[in-house]
């Protein structure tokens, strides 16, 4: 028998972490279910074709949904195409949808279940290291739209969540790097023996089939279990989970989703850390701390200019925080940082301080 760990989500479902327990999915469908719709991307078919085989044997009547690749898949096209195969196939309340992929299937995917009927089961595969840590876990849904990134969704809580790590070993160095920024964010804000972790040996926090990065995870997902399970719908505590996203969702949205988002947030935590400098919370050692550690497993910590000036790029990188989710009226609110795992909110700083924080990680 693998060996696994289960974290609970309050009450509502918990998240199955280990290595080799892909067949474990039908276990965390309720009783009486009939039909199943996985969602996954072609590149992952062979998760997915693991999945439905699974289902298949359990006797359930599997449908199949591939959908693109990153954020292109979090669209009301392709959101609309999952409602016409839930609605061709008779799903009924009593059925489910297992999301099969990373970050941006499990966003997809959930809303597409939370808005059918009004809401069905969903369960997340999660075959990412973004997806494991974050995404799939604390039933956030949503799809992209010309104006920001996951302005449209719903809250959705899942059936439970399957973090097989065996996935991780395929998974390409790049992505891998880019889901620690996710992780260290969990550090940076609750736990600080994830960063411990990290600095001392980074190498070991990228090694996909090690017992650290297994216990970043395990410390990750337990972080936001806490936080969520507190705190479903955001209004107090769960926005802590937000640090560096509102810098980070301004990239990628005006970079057209060019980059991963953990790449975004891991410049969008330095931002908020210089942010929180400037306004006199943090000091300049925990800044440098932040530039070091994400540094030390190869996430970026500046924002490139790429040939413009400081004033071409900085307008619409503005304009996109002013769309935030968690910006009130006009004021523009930030996670901020006391100090390690001392978060706190930082509510309508003055322009001269954002642009002096935006010119500390141009690179």
């Amino acid at each position: 028998m693998t060996a696994t760990t289960t974290i609970a989500v309050g009450r509502a479902y918990d998240v199955v972490i280990g290595h080799g327990v892909l067949d474990r999915v039908p276990r965390l469908l309720r009783e009486g279910v009939l039909r199943v719709l996985v969602v996954s991307t072609p590149a992952l078919a062979a998760y997915a074709d693991r999945v439905a085989a699974g289902l298949d044997e359990a006797g359930l009547q599997v449908h199949r949904a591939d959908v693109p690749d990153a954020e292109s898949a979090k669209t009301a096209d392709v959101l609309v195409g999952l409602w016409s195969r839930l609605g061709q196939a008779g799903f009924t309340r009593s059925d489910a949808v297992v999301c099969v992929g990373g970050g941006t299937v499990t966003d997809l995917g959930g809303f597409a279940a939370a808005s059918w009927l009004r809401g069905v089961d969903v369960v997340h595969v999660p075959t990412t290291l973004l997806a494991m840590v974050d995404a799939a876990v604390g039933g956030k849904t949503g799809i992209n739209t010309a104006e920001g990134k996951n302005l449209v969704g719903a809250f959705h809580e899942p059936r439970g969540v399957l973090c097989d790590l065996s996935t991780l070993a395929s998974l390409p160095r790049a992505d891998l790097v880019a889901g620690l920024a996710e992780v260290i964010k969990g550090g940076f804000v609750a736990d600080p023996r994830i960063l411990e972790l990290v600095e001392t040996d980074p190498q070991a926090a990228l090694d996909a089939a090690g017992p650290v990065l297994r216990e970043l995870v395990e410390r990750k997902v337990a972080v936001k279990a806490r936080v969520v399970g507190a705190d479903l719908k955001e209004s107090s505590l769960r926005e802590i989970l937000n640090y560096g996203h509102t810098f980070g969702h301004a990239i990628e949205q005006v970079s057209g989703y060019s980059w991963r988002h953990g790449d975004a947030v891991a410049v969008g935590m330095v931002y908020a850390a210089e942010l929180a400098r400037t306004a006199g919370l943090l000091t300049p050692e925990v800044v440098e701390r932040h530039r070091s550690l994400l540094a030390s497993v190869g996430l970026p910590t500046s924002y490139p200019l790429g040939g413009r000036s400081t004033d071409e790029a900085w307008p619409p990188l503005r304009a996109a925080m002013g769309r935030d989710k968690k910006s009130r009226g006009a004021t523009l609110r930030f996670v901020a940082l006391e100090d390690v795992a001392r978060p706190t909110r930082l509510e309508g700083p003055d322009e001269e301080r954002l642009r002096a924080a935006f010119e500390a990680v141009v690179g």
